[in-house]
């Protein structure tokens, strides 16, 4: 008696194979549903990225560069005048205005777009990235 016992109470504590594979098609559907939005996480966060540099990042080295310049980088020299001297100001120029000596990329590996007088922003300047696409569209972040 006592062996049926212990038989039927193992039998009880164990797992059958079809709650075993039960248990695995529910993982795996999570796991399919996860992987799925994983896309949608990182596109949100290199927006995000994006619009914080162009709204935020740059402003200080822009800033630093007008009070030594007298004003904004024009079009033409562009942001590259925050890591080089313009060829027809350079006296005057105490950079590079950004870390590391070189342009940041936005998060799609393309180089952020700067126009001043600015078209958006005419009191200042206008600094964008042309998003994930890489096209001037309606999907561009700006700091407007």
């Amino acid at each position: 008696m006592n062996k049926k016992i212990h038989s039927r109470l193992r039998r009880l504590a164990a797992f059958t194979a079809l709650e075993i594979l039960v248990v695995l098609a529910i993982i795996g559907m999570l796991i399919a549903v996860g992987v799925t939005q994983l896309d949608k996480i990182f596109s949100d966060s290199q927006e995000n990225v994006a619009a914080l540099f162009v709204n935020e990042s740059i402003k200080t080295p822009l800033m630093n560069y007008r009070i030594h310049m007298g004003s904004y980088p024009s079009t033409e020299d562009g942001l590259e005048a925050l890591v080089r001297a313009p060829s027809n100001r350079g006296d005057r120029w105490r950079g590079p205005y950004l870390q590391g000596g070189r342009l940041p990329l936005d998060p799609w590996g393309n180089p952020y777009q700067y126009r001043y007088p600015g078209t958006r922003n005419q009191d200042g300047y206008d600094v964008w990235s042309l998003g994930p696409d890489g096209a001037d569209n309606d999907n561009v972040i700006g700091n407007w």
